[in-house]
C-alpha cells in the first residue's frame, strides 16, 4: 500500500536531463526495404513515333495516330531504391484501312527509384519478347523499353501516378529490305499496390 501511494510522487519527481537529445526529429525511415513488393495496373494511350526501314523514316499508317494500352507489372525491391520484376501488356492501334494491329509484350524489368517525401520517381528498363499481329500476318521477336514515372503515395498500400515509356519494337526478317524498327511512346495512368 505504501508503495502504491508513493508511486505517483516518484514518477512526477523525475527531472528532464537537458544533456539528452531526442533523435526522432533526424531519423528518416526508408520507404522501401528488401523484400517489399508492388503490383502496378496501368491503362492509357500509345503514340506511334518513328518507324525506320533501312535507315529511312517510313509512314507508319496508323490513323488516328493514337492507340490503347493496358498493362500489369510486378516489382520486387532489393533495397530502398533498386527493384527487379516483370510485366505483361496489351497494345492496339488502328490503321488507315480500319484494321487493328495488336502487340502483346512480356518482359523482365529492372529499375531505380528516387523518393522525395510522398513522391516516388521510378526509372525502369525492360527487355523481353513481343508478339505482333495484323490481319493474317504475325511476328514474334524482342523489344526494349525505357521510361519513368511520377507517383504520389496516397496511403501505405496505394500510390497513383503518370507513367511514360519509349518502346523499340524491331521486326527483323531474312529479307533485310523488309526490316522495320518501330518506336512507340506510351502514356498511362497507373495505380500501384504496395505489399
Amino acid at each position: 500500500m505504501i508503495l502504491l501511494m508513493c508511486l505517483p510522487v516518484l514518477i512526477f519527481a523525475q527531472e528532464d536531463d537537458p544533456s539528452v537529445e531526442d533523435d526522432w526529429g533526424i531519423y528518416e525511415m526508408d520507404l522501401y526495404t528488401r523484400g517489399d513488393k508492388t503490383f502496378i495496373i496501368s491503362a492509357g494511350t500509345i503514340f506511334p513515333a518513328v518507324f525506320v526501314n533501312n535507315g529511312s523514316v517510313i509512314n507508319h499508317n496508323f490513323v488516328p495516330p493514337v492507340g490503347g494500352i493496358g498493362s500489369l507489372a510486378y516489382n520486387y525491391y532489393l533495397n530502398s531504391n533498386i527493384f527487379i520484376g516483370g510485366e505483361f501488356s496489351f497494345l492496339f492501334n488502328q490503321t488507315l484501312g480500319n484494321n487493328i494491329a495488336y502487340f502483346i509484350p512480356l518482359g523482365a524489368r529492372a529499375g531505380y527509384q528516387f523518393n522525395v517525401w510522398r513522391l516516388e520517381f521510378p526509372l525502369t528498363f525492360t527487355l523481353g519478347v513481343i508478339w505482333h499481329r495484323y490481319l493474317n500476318l504475325s511476328y514474334f521477336g524482342m523489344y526494349i523499353k525505357g521510361g519513368g514515372a511520377a507517383f504520389f503515395r496516397f496511403s501505405s498500400y496505394w500510390s497513383f501516378g503518370l507513367t511514360t515509356n519509349w518502346c523499340w519494337f524491331p521486326e527483323w526478317t531474312a529479307d533485310t529490305q523488309k526490316n522495320v524498327d518501330g518506336n512507340i511512346v506510351e502514356l498511362t495512368l497507373s495505380a500501384r499496390y504496395h505489399f
